[in-house]
């Protein structure tokens, strides 16, 4: 069996700052990590954990090295891919153990019995994200290295629409590029992104797609054309996902409920 915790949208900033004036993102994941760590012995192990971007709000050095203090007490290994509020070259310096050199954040390992590729959609200065080429090149690459093993497909932007007009418009260029390659894919294949900071399940070419809730703030379901845009200071939780013979994906929440109580 394999598990991999995946946090998204943490959306991290300098120590004594706050994210649109508002939110304390390091406090919200700080309460996450300590969460998680309580319950460790009733999820199981945990083999690593996959942060599918928006580490950062602003892409500084600072906010990286903030992020890995942070998250440093679960003591597992920990493995990012850039969101539109990330910086490519920050982000390469502060994890440069499983980053590419040069290039696109575009990343492949094998996690026990699952192959877990990274994909890079970031267009700097921009909140919509595209795979370009060269990363449309390299999925092809991975999932032939993966060679019908289970694989957790992670990108930051959906492969998907969320029905929440102001997220799809920056959401990604295009998502029927990834659909035309996966389709192909004779193993088990999950995809999971982020960036929507709620949890959605779509089909994506006959697979599974997942986005994960944010730690730190939501987006309202809300498919009027004229809804509000902005954000909800609603603290969420992660998801873990499992292998054992197929996918199983759970959502940790924030907080612990009162009981369990006698039926």
């Amino acid at each position: 069996m394999t598990a991999v915790l995946q946090i998204t949208d943490t959306h991290i900033v300098a120590q004594g700052k706050l994210v649109s004036k508002l939110l304390d993102t390091s406090n919200s994941l700080t309460q996450l990590v300590t969460r998680i760590n309580s319950i460790r012995n009733q999820i199981g192990p945990i083999d690593a954990v996959l942060i599918s971007g928006d580490v950062s709000d602003d892409g500084s050095a600072q906010s990286y090295e903030r992020f890995k203090n942070l998250v440093a007490p679960l003591d597992l290994p920990i493995y990012v891919i850039p969101g539109n509020h990330d910086c490519r070259e920050n982000m390469r310096r502060a994890f440069s153990e499983h980053m590419p050199v040069e290039g696109p954040l575009n990343w492949d390992l094998r996690v026990g019995e699952v192959v877990i590729i990274g994909l890079d959609t970031l267009v700097e200065g921009e909140g919509l994200g595209t795979l370009l080429p060269r990363s449309i090149g390299f999925l092809e690459q991975a999932l032939a290295r993966a060679d019908g093993s289970p694989v957790l497909l992670a990108l930051h932007h959906p492969p998907f629409t969320s029905a929440i007009e102001f997220m799809d418009k920056i959401g990604l260029t295009n998502s029927a590029d990834i659909s035309d390659i996966i389709s192909g894919y004779g193993g088990n294949l999950r995809l999971v992104c982020g960036h929507v900071h709620s949890m959605m399940i779509s089909d994506v070419a006959g697979r599974v797609a997942i986005s994960a809730p944010s730690p730190c703030s939501a987006f309202a379901f809300d498919q009027r054309p004229d809804a509000p845009i902005g954000f909800m200071n609603h603290e969420d939780g992660c998801l873990l996902h499992r292998w054992n013979n197929g996918f199983q994906s759970i959502r940790i929440p924030p907080v612990a409920g009162s009981g369990p109580f006698a039926f």
